[in-house]
């Protein structure tokens, strides 16, 4: 049966010998500190590698979508463009607000165009 020391029904837990700890100390060195070190380099060396921006270049879809377009400028670039775009009461809006009034704007600015080729 279970083997007990003590009343209280404790067991005794036998230490690990020295020399696995190590070998276990080792392997955790070898398996995780290791690649971390090797991928932290390669990183690195692509960024010196690369000249200008550390962004990917925009696709096509960042300049056919408005929403993409907009998301990408900042609260005070937001109000200089309804600024431009004639917006009452852009000041008070919230960065939402003023994004969907914005591509509300640019939505209705964009249909005239569309339907300029079509015969009526």
């Amino acid at each position: 049966m279970a083997e007990e020391s003590g009343g209280n029904g404790q067991r005794q837990l036998h230490p690990l010998p020295r020399g696995l700890v190590e070998l276990y100390g080792l392997l955790a060195v070898l398996f995780v500190l290791v690649p971390e070190w090797m991928a932290g380099g390669a990183l690195f060396g692509f960024r010196d590698g690369r000249s200008g921006s550390d962004l990917p270049i925009p696709s096509s879809a960042w300049h056919r979508l408005p929403e993409l377009r907009l998301a990408k400028l900042n609260l005070a670039q937001l109000r200089l463009l309804a600024r431009s775009e004639r917006l009452p009461g852009y000041a008070a809006l919230s960065r939402d607000k003023l994004t969907a009034r914005l591509l509300r704007r640019l939505r209705q600015r964009e249909k005239p165009s569309q339907g300029r080729g079509k015969p009526l």
